[in-house]
């Protein structure tokens, strides 16, 4: 009886020490999991935290950020206000024009005689020579208004002289400024009217000296989008390889699309739109073009228009060789234009210069 105790006794012992074993090696492992953890991060680098001190709420990623992609076209934390500039664009200054590649809005609208004038936005830039500078039309003043912006003109129509007035805008207009912030190129083969340039730095210089505002109280007219759309995706989207809109008998603008570059190619009158200090052909990564009711200003001797721009209506975004149809509504001439998918959201354009293209109502517009 003794022995079967004693053996029993013996027994249990050995299940204790195996026990007592067992918990110590847990210890063992558990203190060498701790250690490992605290010294060394899960990608098997040393964590500086334990080893150099440094408090941990002031590391929370050592690995680096992927930098966030921003918007080239403009700078969008920018508060300058943009200059709008008044461009001829009659057959026979259109060879020297300049600097409109730089500009990131462009508006044509019909003017008398079956031309068109561009109102060409620059913001930020450094652009040394922009022209011709041509005289004002009291509805392209609704645009400068739209994207606050400065309004550069040489000369002005009875309606937008009293316009410039009566709305107090801040304008450079060359009547009174030809010698400081223009000057007149003699060496071009035309009519002197045709040869009028300024540039930026001689626009901020006019600032300066006429104590304009110079932070802007609007936010940009378009969305941007700094990753490329996937225009093609988007409801209603149809190839736009080729664009032509008609203006007048005697004028239609025209673009090609470059698939390899993902730009249009602009044109006027099947002949490239070439800029003449470069010789390059103007490019745009977006065009905007709808359509609006224009008619002769009743007793203007020289066929100036009218323009029936506050309201809304349908037209079309055109990028990367696709058009989308939109909407757009101005409520007012210093609301800014809204543009609209078909579904109610707002346009967002691609990264890139735009081209608005306002056109007459009712004349070809063929996108294939």
């Amino acid at each position: 009886m003794k022995k079967r105790m004693k053996t029993t006794k013996s027994k249990m012992n050995k299940r204790n020490s195996l026990i007592l074993c067992g918990i110590i090696f847990a210890i063992i492992v558990l203190s060498g999991g701790i250690f490992v953890y605290r010294h060394f991060k899960s990608d098997g680098s040393k964590d500086v935290r334990k080893e150099e001190g440094t408090p941990i709420e002031d590391i929370i990623n050592t690995k680096p950020k992927e930098e966030v992609k921003k918007v080239k076209i403009v700078d969008e934390n920018s508060k300058s206000r943009p200059f709008a500039v008044m461009i001829n664009n009659i057959s026979t200054a259109r060879p020297y024009q300049s600097g409109l590649q730089d500009a990131y809005i462009i508006y044509e609208m019909i003017v008398e005689g079956g031309i068109t004038r561009f109102l060409a936005l620059f913001k930020d830039q450094k652009t040394e020579r922009i022209g011709t500078v041509r005289s004002s039309r009291h509805y392209y003043l609704d645009y400068a208004l739209e994207n606050d912006a400065y309004y550069v003109h040489w000369g002005w129509s009875p309606q937008a002289e009293s316009d410039i007035k009566s709305l107090k805008i801040q304008n450079v207009n060359g009547l009174y400024y030809s010698n400081k912030y223009f000057w007149k190129d003699k060496s071009l083969p035309v009519a002197t009217e045709h040869t009028a340039y300024t540039s930026i730095s001689k626009l901020e210089d006019a600032v300066s000296d006429l104590k304009y505002r110079r932070e802007t109280n609007k936010g940009l007219l378009l969305n941007y989008s700094a990753e490329e759309i996937d225009v093609k995706s988007i409801d209603g989207a149809s190839a736009a390889n080729n664009v032509s809109i008609k203006y007048s008998n005697s004028l239609t603008s025209s673009y090609s699309y470059d698939p390899e570059l993902k730009v249009y190619y602009r044109s006027i009158n099947g002949k490239s739109h070439v800029d003449y200090v470069t010789k390059k052909q103007y490019t745009f990564k977006n065009i905007i073009t709808y359509q609006i009711k224009n008619s002769n200003i009743s007793g203007d001797e020289k066929g100036r228009q009218n323009f029936n721009n506050i309201g809304s209506g349908t037209g079309y975004y055109i990028s990367d060789g696709y058009a989308v149809p939109i909407k757009w509504e101005k409520k007012s001439r210093e609301a800014q234009t809204k543009y609209y998918f078909l579904d109610g959201k707002e346009l967002i354009v691609n990264d890139g210069n735009t081209f608005i293209q306002i056109q007459p109502k009712g004349l070809d517009l063929n996108i294939d």
